[in-house]
């Protein structure tokens, strides 16, 4: 048994939809191709995933807000044309 596999297996199901979920958000946020091409779908996608956590109830309403504010600060850098320096 791999340790990856060991760890996993102490997760319970709320946690490890909670981690997968977060991970998805990540990825979405890291997704420099989306963000330089068209911010606001960019923004968009990260909304939704954190309104669909939120439905879910994998987040707490901190953290829902917390990664609103992240997409909503992403987005802003994004408008700025940080990625293109």
């Amino acid at each position: 048994m791999s340790e990856m596999n060991a760890f996993k297996n102490q997760l319970t199901f709320a946690q490890e939809t909670k981690l997968l979920a977060l991970d998805a958000w990540h990825s979405a946020l890291e997704n420099l191709e989306l963000r330089m091409d068209c911010p606001d779908a960019y923004q968009d996608e990260l909304l939704r995933k954190a309104d669909e956590m939120d439905r879910m109830g994998v987040l707490s309403w901190h953290e829902w807000r917390d990664l609103r504010r992240e997409a909503d600060e992403a987005y802003l850098r994004a408008g700025a044309a940080d990625d293109y320096h």
